[in-house]
């Protein structure tokens, strides 16, 4: 009787502790982080909206066309 509860204090004890989490593996020497590249910087889709690459004014430009598209009561007034 004495085993058992020493092992089921053991159990429950093992339960309680606290493991450190990270989101990420640790960082290696001399190892870099490589960002996202801004959207406007990639090839539109063949299907898609279009925009020029490379150009900002141009994809905002198709963002708020196809957010307009969206709003069927905009689009019926317009």
């Amino acid at each position: 009787m004495r085993r058992l509860l020493v092992v089921a204090a053991v159990v429950f004890a093992g339960g309680c502790m606290e493991v450190e989490q990270a989101s990420s593996p640790a960082k290696q020497a001399g190892q870099t982080v490589k960002r996202d590249a801004n959207p406007w910087s990639n090839e539109p889709l063949a299907m898609g909206p279009k925009w020029n690459k490379g150009d900002r004014t141009s994809w905002e430009e198709q963002i708020k066309k196809r957010q307009l598209e969206q709003h069927e009561h905009q689009r019926i007034y317009q």
